[in-house]
C-alpha cells in the first residue's frame, strides 16, 4: 500500500470544467506541437493512408505533484552523472570486461562490440563524443521507516535516443497556459501556483548541445557545407518531439539538419578517402553536405537491425569522422549491467570514475540496490531472491535494453525464469523495486480520460561533450557539461512500464510541493 504524503489532489471537476479543460488541451497541443502520429488502433491505415494525421500526445490533465527537494536533487546531480558516464565510455579496458561477459549471452551487445572492434582495428578518426543523456528517477519512501523522507532512486541512465526532450518543454508550457487562463478550478489555487510550476527548457538546451558538437567538429574538411543528421526510425510516431529540436537547431543556432531513416543510411551517405561522412539529400541530388554530427534516434534496440545491411549502416557511421551522439562505446555504457556494477552494494567501481568524494556520495545516494544474475556470490543470492515467489515481489528483472516493455515485475519473475534457459539469466539484472508515495491524476490518451492512481518518473536531461585519449584509453577533456531540462512521465499505478512511446505513460510536468 503506497503511503500518502501529498495534499488531496487534483480537485474534483464538474462536467463543464472537464469539458473546458479537455477542449483547451486538445486545441493548444495541436497548435503548439504537443503531438504524436496516432497508433493504428486509434486511427487505422485505411483512415490515414498518407500518414498525415496527428493527435494530442498522451498528457496529464493536471501537472503532477512532486517533492521540491527531490526535484532539486535530480537536477543538481546531473552534471556528476554526465561526467561519470563520459568517463565510463572513455575507459575501454574497464568496459571491455563487462561487454565481453554480456556478449556471451546477448547477441545484440555482441554485435555492437564487433562494430567497435572493427573501427578500432582500422583506426578511430574521431576522438570527440557527444552525449544527450537522460537519467530517470522515481520518488522513493522507504517502507521500513515510518517517518522516512522522500528521496529519488535511479531507474536507469539513458545514453542513446533519450526521447521526449521536445514534448517535455511543450507540456510544461501547456500546464502553465492552463493555469494562466484559469482553466484549473480555484480550489486548486493553493497547490497549483506559478511558483510551483517548473518549466522545462529542454528544447533550447538540447538543441544547443547538438550545436556544441557541430562547432567542435570544426571547419569543413571538404568543399561542402556542414550539417547534422538525425538517424530516425521508419514510420516514427514521435516525430514532433524530434522536430522541435531540429527547428530550434536552425532557428537559434543556425545549423542545418536532415532526417535520414536508419535503413536509408547507405543509400544517401558515403565516406570519402579520409572517412568524412558525406550526405546527398534524395530531394536535392545536386547538393552534397559534410556531416558534423550524427544524432541517433534509431539503432538503440535489436528491432532496428533486420539484417546485415543495418549493421553495415551502423559500422559505416561509426567509421566516419562525424561526431557521434552517441558513439558505440557510449551506447554500451548505458547497458543495465553497467548500472548494476556501479550500484551493487559495496561496489568499488564508482570511485574509479568520480574522484570527487562529495560527487560520488551524491550519486551513490540515488542508487537502488541492484544485483547481477550470474554465478558470482552476489548473483547466487539474487537468483534465490528472484526464484522465491515471496521475495520476488520486491524486485524487477531487467534486460540490457532501452525503451519500455522489456522488464519483468514482481510475481511474474519466478515463472519467467522457469521459461528462460539458465544460461541466459546473466543477461539480466535484478533491481529492488522503488516504492513511490500515493498520487492521483487524470491522463488524456487517444481522446479518452483515465483517472486514478498514478506513478511519476522524473527524467533529467544532460549534455556532455568530451574527447577521448588515444584508442579510448581514458577521458582526455570535457568541453561541455550541463543539465538540460527535465521530463516527467506519468503512468497508471497498475502499469509497471513507464515508456510513453511504448503506450503506457503520459508526458507530464512537475507541480512542486514541500512535503
Amino acid at each position: 500500500m503506497s503511503r500518502e504524503i501529498y495534499p488531496k489532489y487534483p480537485p474534483d471537476l464538474s462536467e463543464a470544467q472537464l469539458d473546458y479543460l479537455l477542449t483547451s488541451i486538445k486545441d493548444w497541443s495541436i497548435a503548439n506541437g504537443l503531438a504524436v502520429r496516432p497508433v493504428p488502433s486509434f486511427v487505422s491505415k485505411d483512415q490515414d493512408p498518407a500518414g498525415s494525421l496527428a493527435v494530442t500526445a498522451p498528457v496529464t490533465i493536471f501537472p503532477s505533484l512532486f517533492p521540491r527537494s527531490c526535484f532539486e536533487q535530480g537536477l543538481g546531480i546531473q552534471t556528476a552523472y554526465n561526467e561519470l558516464y563520459a568517463a565510463i565510455a572513455s575507459d575501454e579496458p574497464w568496459l571491455k570486461q563487462i561487454v565481453e561477459e554480456l556478449a556471451e549471452v546477448d547477441d545484440f551487445i555482441a554485435e555492437l562490440w564487433k562494430v567497435y572492434l572493427t573501427v578500432k582495428e582500422e583506426g578511430i578518426v574521431q576522438d570527440i563524443t557527444l552525449g544527450l543523456f537522460r537519467s530517470d528517477y522515481m520518488v522513493h519512501l522507504d517502507p521500513m521507516e515510518t517517518d522516512a523522507k522522500p528521496t529519488i532512486k535511479q531507474v536507469e541512465f539513458n545514453t542513446i535516443a533519450s526521447s521526449f526532450g521536445g514534448l517535455s518543454s511543450k507540456v510544461s508550457e501547456m500546464h502553465n497556459y492552463l493555469l494562466s487562463t484559469d482553466a484549473y478550478p480555484h480550489e486548486s489555487a493553493s497547490v497549483i501556483k506559478p511558483s510551483s510550476l517548473e518549466r522545462s527548457k529542454s528544447i533550447p538546451l538540447l538543441a544547443a548541445g547538438l550545436a556544441k558538437g557541430h562547432n567542435a567538429y570544426g571547419k569543413p574538411k571538404t568543399e561542402n557545407p556542414l550539417c547534422v543528421i538525425f538517424v530516425v526510425q521508419d514510420l516514427e510516431r514521435n516525430v514532433f518531439d524530434q522536430r522541435h529540436l531540429e527547428y530550434m537547431l536552425l532557428a537559434r543556432q543556425g545549423v542545418r539538419s536532415f532526417r535520414v531513416k536508419f535503413d536509408s543510411v547507405m543509400a544517401h551517405t558515403r565516406l570519402d578517402e579520409k572517412r568524412n561522412l558525406l550526405y546527398t539529400p534524395p530531394h536535392a541530388p545536386k547538393q552534397t553536405w559534410e556531416v558534423s554530427v550524427v544524432y541517433f534516434r534509431a539503432g538503440y534496440a535489436p528491432s532496428d537491425y533486420n539484417g546485415k545491411a543495418d549493421w553495415d549502416s551502423r559500422l559505416h557511421i561509426e567509421r566516419s569522422s562525424a561526431i557521434k551522439c552517441p558513439s558505440i562505446l557510449t551506447h554500451l555504457a548505458g547497458s543495465k549491467k553497467v548500472q548494476q556494477v556501479l550500484a551493487t552494494p559495496h561496489s568499488p567501481h564508482l570511485a574509479r570514475f568520480l574522484q570527487d568524494k562529495e560527487q560520488a556520495a551524491a550519486v551513490h545516494k540515488t542508487f537502488a540496490p541492484i544485483y547481477p544474475m550470474d554465478t558470482s556470490e552476489a548473483g547466487q543470492e539474487a537468483r534465490k531472491l528472484a526464484q522465491d515467489p515471496e521475495t520476488a515481489t520486491r524486485y524487477v528483472l531487467k534486460p540490457q535494453r532501452e525503451g519500455g516493455g522489456n522488464n519483468v515485475y514482481r510475481k511474474a519473475i519466478p515463472e519467467f525464469l522457469k521459461q528462460e534457459p539458465e544460461s541466459h539469466w546473466p543477461a539480466h539484472i535484478l533491481m529492488e523495486m522503488i516504492e513511490p508515495p500515493a498520487l492521483t491524476n487524470s491522463i488524456l490518451r487517444n481522446g479518452e480520460v483515465q483517472q486514478g492512481g498514478v506513478i511519476g518518473e522524473l527524467g533529467v536531461y544532460g549534455v556532455c561533450l568530451w574527447r577521448l585519449k588515444k584508442d579510448a584509453q581514458g577521458l582526455d577533456q570535457i568541453f561541455e557539461n550541463y543539465q538540460a531540462g527535465y521530463l516527467l512521465r506519468t503512468k497508471g499505478d497498475q502499469s509497471e512500464e513507464g515508456g510513453v512511446a511504448a503506450g503506457f505513460g503520459a508526458v507530464d510536468s512537475c507541480c512542486l510541493v514541500d512535503v
